[in-house]
């Protein structure tokens, strides 16, 4: 599994640690990605994705994974999250052709 959120895309950034006596030595800085289960509400399921910390809490500010991939541009988001984006779409273009 790769160390990137699947829905900003934020991955692992390189740097120094730099001692006391000013010596360097590369180190990586890792996000803080977390498994997480949300459930949709257009596909009527639960998704598992593996998010940073900071993409559930935006999740969770804009009401829920369907409506933050809705308000979202497809620019803005990592592929993970533009195919689920895609299949809310078809689940809700579904359910409108059913119910019309």
């Amino acid at each position: 599994m790769s160390r990137r959120c699947d829905i900003t895309g934020k991955g692992v950034l390189t740097g120094n640690n730099v001692s006391h006596a000013n010596n360097k030595t590369r180190r990586r800085f890792l996000p803080n990605l977390q498994d997480t289960t949300m459930l949709s509400d257009a596909l009527g399921q639960p998704v598992r994705m593996r998010l940073s910390t900071r993409a559930i809490r935006t999740v969770e500010h804009n009401g829920g994974i369907d409506a933050f991939l809705l308000g979202t541009p497809d620019r803005n988001l990592a592929e993970p999250a533009r195919e689920l984006k895609r299949r809310i779409v078809r689940a809700q273009a579904k359910k409108a052709a059913a119910a019309g």
